[in-house]
């Protein structure tokens, strides 16, 4: 009995530390980046100072403008940014104003509305899936500002790990994927889903769920941009990184414990600040000489708050915590395992077969130069798709496209955006006549849109 209690004491004690080691290093990288914004206000203070204005130095100026630069930029990596999205113009000549309403609220996400005031019910109705991948849904800003004119649009927001209470329990990728089934219930059949980047995969396992448990419920259409549906058909250097380390590697190294000053204290985390150091290495040079050209600007007096390294840097910068267990599931399961592109995911006990979606129009967007997530790994789910026809699958490839401009850039706004309405449109009266003949029939399936 008394070596019971030993055992039992040791392991209390043993467990203890291990949770003080993972949150003392939390808050060792939450010391780091205020020690640094910091020292970027106390070098904008100090080379600021009126009294050296007496005399210009050159050095002295470029302290001001590091400060500047330096202060602002590890200050966001704190800060959820707000939407922004005031009003919005609309066919009748008049800016209406825009306000975000909560339609579902949940521990991890909400379900999010930009309601258009005054404004005449519209024939479109979108559902935008955020990634939870490090970034906040605010990332997808522009892309909802460009969509608002033309259509109803709705948004998963994710919450911040760090603030999400331990009683809450875990979040993994079933968790995940069955938030969309809900959320896409609350919206209704009419619902046209567009899922950017990381919840590609499981958008289209959650569509599939509601083919087989509630086919009611499913969307109209699915547009499915730059996600690694099948990472392995063109690996990058994100599937390099997933093969190359052990499960236990990946937890040893990256999974951390929330600290004191959050709510969410001793929850197992992947940090957001680990998450934007991989980003930032895998383009280094270039992030180094945005933030120099920068500082020069800030000096030369042309930078200002909305200019075009704030207005992108501002978003970027602003990191959250994903649960280790979505992290860990994500890497174990989508990319190590490949378990959608094996059509072989289970949802909460349910085996998912994607060959069950019959009356969802499918398409897939790739960038040419996409190195997150490469061509070929998304248009992988049209193969899946074996209950679809032809004519409601489309796929484009976007030229000399990136991953951010598949999305949220030109590529978005000036070719892509258009496509996918145009998509949208032409699969509306297919789902109609479906719903109204009680099943669908090849007279009305939707034109062939693979060259669109």
């Amino acid at each position: 009995m008394q070596d019971r209690e030993a055992v039992d004491k040791l392991a209390k004690m043993i467990l203890r530390e291990t949770h003080m080691r993972y949150m003392a290093t939390y808050d060792l990288m939450e010391s780091f980046r205020n020690t640094q914004q910091w020292m970027g206000a106390t070098a904008l203070s100090m080379a600021s100072y009126p009294a050296f204005q007496l005399i210009p130095n050159p050095a002295l100026n470029f302290m001001a403008a590091w400060g500047e630069v330096a202060e602002r930029s590890y200050s966001r990596m704190v800060v959820k940014p707000d939407w922004g999205i005031h009003s919005v113009p609309c066919d009748d000549g008049r800016d209406h104003i825009v306000t975000v309403e909560k339609v579902v609220q949940r521990p991890f996400g909400d379900l999010i509305h930009f309601d258009v005031k005054g404004r005449e019910p519209m024939d479109r109705k979108i559902l935008l899936v955020a990634p939870m991948s490090g970034h906040y849904a605010t990332l997808l800003r522009s892309t909802v500002i460009s969509l608002l004119p033309d259509a109803d649009v709705y948004i998963t927001d994710w919450h911040n790990a760090r603030d999400i209470p331990v009683s809450e329990g875990k979040f993994d990728i079933e968790d995940y994927t069955l938030y969309l089934v809900d959320f896409m219930k609350e919206l209704g059949p009419d619902t046209n889903v567009i899922a950017v980047c990381q919840p590609a995969p499981l958008t289209l396992a959650a569509t599939a769920y509601l083919a087989e448990i509630d086919p009611d419920a499913q969307p109209r259409t699915l547009t499915l941009i730059g996600g690694p549906i099948d990472p392995n058909a063109t690996p990058t250097e994100v599937t390099d990184f997933g093969h190359s380390v052990t499960m236990g590697q990946l937890e040893e190294m990256m999974i951390q414990r929330v600290g004191a000053s959050y709510k969410g204290i001793g929850r197992r985390v992947y940090p957001g600040l680990l998450q934007l150091t991989s980003f930032i290495s895998m383009n280094a040079d270039k992030h180094s000489k945005a933030f120099q050209d920068q500082i020069m600007r800030v000096m030369r007096g042309e930078a200002s708050d909305h200019d075009h390294h704030n207005r992108f840097y501002d978003e970027y910068l602003a990191v959250m915590d994903m649960t280790a267990e979505f992290y860990l599931t994500t890497v174990d399961r989508v990319f190590k395992k490949a378990e959608i592109a094996a059509n072989e995911f289970v949802v909460d006990g349910h085996k998912v077969d994607i060959g069950k979606i019959t009356t969802v129009a499918v398409k897939t967007v790739e960038g040419e130069n996409d190195d997150i997530s490469a061509p070929g790994q998304c248009v992988a789910a049209l193969d899946l798709c074996t209950g679809l026809p032809d004519e409601m699958k489309a796929s484009h490839l976007e030229p000399g496209a990136g991953h951010y401009g598949i999305f949220a850039g030109s590529s978005w706004r000036n070719n892509i955006r258009p496509l996918v309405l145009d998509f949208i449109d032409a699969n509306t009266g297919e789902r109609k006549t479906t719903k109204r003949k009680g099943k669908a029939t090849k007279d009305s399936a939707t034109p062939n849109l693979k060259a669109v």
